[in-house]
């Protein structure tokens, strides 16, 4: 009989076992889904789970923090960095003092615990791996076109002609200058040879072709100048080289075309000028690319109420985190007073939000939100102005 009990009490035991094994893993899912949903309403603005972004990457944290710590940072990081807790402080300094929001008054422990689940459970996923595909080149009309090799026997045939034909002038011209040389200097005899001649232009050029050349370094007088002499060295009255002299002459001719040209009829751009024609012509070519961050825009302010929601429900997934639920601010500036760090038109919030500013901790978010969402969300920021919310963060930045 004993046994017969024994036997029935450790089957119930077993059974309950069962029952609670089965049970527990879909309750640990359920739990790291409702954490993924709190997560990316909450977290996903600073955190990624595999690269730093504001704060560090998540990935296997409850491994090297345990969940008990990461409990207490979430509820209120602030709190155990007063503390004095080392990997508290650790992570404070390292993140250049930018304080995590206190989500204690925000989130229970049930679902901090939850966005804990989702993170181990998202830390021990195996990485998927994407297999790359070649892109398909796609012509664009902005890039110019990439210069091809084309072989001579394929160029047109009134190029080639034209090609064949200053050739043959080349030719002929060099053969006829040849045939001259060769007739003319031996009928002038010694006469070459005279001063008049050789100082001429043509004698110049006719011993340049025979070696001389005295045209281009200037005739060596071998004359003392005078009877200074240092520690043996003379000096000689030699002649500038021809092709020095040349240069200067030019140089002169050159400075007064310059200074007509600039100064006196002003027919030229001064580098001033220029650089201002350089700088609009940058700006142009800026407004032409959408991702360029010096790129001009001129949106105008989102005022219908559709809009201000829309811009309101992306306020508040994705900003209320570091701005605070009503714009007051907490780890970001206060949206709701007239000081701004970065400029207070819509264009102005609308490129912030775009491109962000990493180095203050605000991250980009061009890839997350589209055109219209950001500027419904830079709309709705503006809609904030004398809201004046509880707990207001103090001005900072310039007013506007």
């Amino acid at each position: 009989m004993i046994s017969v009990r024994k036997s029935i009490r450790n089957s119930g035991l077993a059974l309950v076992v069962g029952l609670l094994l089965m049970t527990g893993a879909p309750a640990l899912a359920q739990d790291a889904v409702e954490g993924k949903k709190i997560f990316e309403g909450n977290c996903a603005a600073c955190h990624s789970l595999d690269a730093e972004v504001v704060g560090p990457a998540l990935k296997n944290v409850h491994e090297r923090r345990g969940d008990e710590w990461l409990l207490k940072f979430i509820t209120n990081s602030q709190e155990l960095v007063a503390s004095g807790d080392k990997d508290a402080v650790e992570v404070y300094e390292k993140f250049k003092k930018m304080p995590m929001p206190a989500f204690g008054s925000s989130l229970s422990n049930d679902d901090i615990k939850n966005v804990i689940a989702y993170i181990k459970e998202a830390s021990a996923a195996p990485a998927e791996v994407v297999a790359e595909t070649p892109a398909t080149p796609v012509d664009d009309p902005a890039k110019p076109a990439v210069a091809q090799d084309v072989a001579f026997s394929d160029l047109p045939p009134v190029m080639l002609l034209t090609i064949a034909l200053t050739g043959f002038i080349v030719l002929l011209v060099v053969l006829t200058l040849f045939v001259l040389f060769r007739l003319l200097v031996p009928m002038m005899g010694d006469s070459i040879y005279a001063e008049d001649f050789r100082t001429s232009f043509a004698g110049r050029m006719l011993f340049l072709l025979r070696g001389d050349t005295t045209v281009m370094t200037g005739k060596a007088k071998d004359e003392i100048a005078s009877n200074h002499d240092f520690d043996g060295i003379q000096e000689y009255d030699n002649d500038l080289p021809p092709w020095w002299k040349y240069m200067f002459y030019a140089s002169i001719v050159f400075a007064v075309g310059y200074m007509l040209h600039y100064h006196v009829f002003r027919t030229g751009a001064l580098q001033a000028e220029e650089y201002e024609m350089e700088m609009q012509e940058a700006a142009l070519i800026a407004s032409r690319n959408v991702e360029d961050p010096n790129a001009v825009t001129d949106f105008e302010v989102l005022t219908e109420a559709a809009a201000l929601e829309a811009g309101e429900a992306i306020y508040l997934q994705n900003c209320a985190a570091c701005h605070g639920q009503a714009g007051e601010g907490t780890v970001g500036p206060n949206l709701t007073d007239e000081y701004w760090l970065h400029g207070g038109d819509v264009n102005e919030i609308f490129k912030t939000v775009k491109f962000g500013v990493p180095s203050k901790g605000m991250v980009p978010w061009q890839g997350k939100l589209t055109k219209d969402q950001i500027l419904e969300v830079s709309s709705y920021i503006l809609s904030l102005q004398g809201s004046n919310p509880a707990n207001g963060k103090e001005a900072q930045g310039e007013k506007e």
